[in-house]
């Protein structure tokens, strides 16, 4: 039996990238020609997440383009809005196991914010070697993200990372077509003081639990202040793939996502939140770790859940080493606590 030809990863990358280009500046000229109301309109409200007229502006461009590339090397895509299954063996033509890998993408991670133009969402995209059905999140060997700015933004980044190699990222000017690099730099301080640091709340269900955690460790790691002033910062960005490039940049000092363990935690109050995360939105998650990011499940392991879109996935991201030896100790403390460990 002839052994599967390697992935030439540096290749992967480069198409990965001039895909979201080109989805990215789909999504660009809909947003010039639509009103909030148009794009926030929903097209299909199916298992997982609901699907808005803004993200079906893209999703012809991505198998249009996945289409092309899988003539040259078939693999298995893995996305949203592709029926209940999620997955679809490209090219159309194929036939089963002759995938070289799985794609993973979420066409528009944060289509929320984007849609009343109030913030960036970002393309994601990670591929791993075809491990069948129980590939998984650790199996990604690269990874690509690209932002869809807001209308009045002409700056947009890339960033991107090969198994091994590093992180890197460039900025776009969509005026001019420059393109230069930036530094992928998160922040190393170890505690949080002067910095932002946040769980996920932004939908409903068992927001007080959360923020009752969030208080809590705030409150052993650094104190709450009793002089009328703050030291700990909020930010609900309602992307994951945007919460953990807040990391890679030193924006943010913590971020995590525990929505998947308040749901099954049929012992607390209130109603459980309707949705979690899911692979694809986190499927780049290989880049913040690339540039030195920790990034766990709330066991403190390696996110290792499989590529499908049916998936919910608990996350915690640390800017550095140091803070997730501070942090993750009160943390796993304070999730016994709520019988979510």
């Amino acid at each position: 039996m002839s052994s599967v030809p390697a992935i030439d990863s540096s290749a992967a990358v480069a198409r990965l990238k001039a895909i979201q280009a080109r989805m990215r500046d789909a999504v660009r000229n809909e947003m010039q020609r639509t009103t909030a109301g148009d794009r926030s309109a929903i097209a299909y409200d199916g298992h997982g997440d609901t699907i808005y007229a803004i993200d079906r502006s893209v999703e012809h461009v991505l198998l249009e383009e996945c289409e092309a590339w899988a003539r040259e090397q078939p693999f298995i895509l893995i996305a949203g809005g592709l029926g209940e299954s999620g997955e679809m063996l490209l090219p159309s033509a194929n036939i089963a196991g002759t995938a070289r890998f799985r794609l993973i993408v979420d066409p528009l991670d944060g289509t929320r914010g984007l849609m009343y133009d109030k913030r960036s969402a970002w393309i994601l995209s990670g591929l791993a070697p075809d491990r069948g059905p129980e590939t998984s999140l650790a199996d990604i060997v690269l990874a690509v993200q690209t932002e869809v700015p807001i209308t009045k933004q002409y700056l947009a980044d890339v960033a991107w990372a090969i198994l091994g190699r590093g992180a890197y990222a460039e900025r776009h000017n969509l005026l001019t077509g420059e393109v230069h690099p930036i530094p992928l730099t998160p922040s190393r301080s170890t505690n949080l003081a002067h910095g932002f640091a946040s769980l996920s709340k932004f939908f409903p269900g068992r927001k007080p639990i959360v923020a009752e955690i969030e208080e809590e460790l705030i409150r052993q790691v650094d104190g709450i202040p009793t002089d009328g002033k703050v030291r700990v910062f909020d930010d609900q960005y309602i992307s994951t793939g945007g919460q953990l490039y807040e990391l890679m940049v030193g924006h943010d000092r913590f971020n995590g996502d525990i929505r998947p363990a308040l749901m099954k935690a049929e012992h607390l109050p209130g109603d459980p939140p309707g949705m979690a995360a899911h692979p694809y939105d986190i499927c780049t998650e290989l880049i913040a770790r690339e540039a030195g990011v920790v990034v766990t499940d709330l066991d403190g392991h390696r996110l290792s859940n499989r590529l499908t879109v049916h998936d919910d996935v608990a996350w915690l991201g640390y800017a550095n080493d140091k803070l997730q030896a501070r942090l993750q100790p009160i943390l796993q403390m304070l999730f016994r606590t709520y019988g979510l460990l």
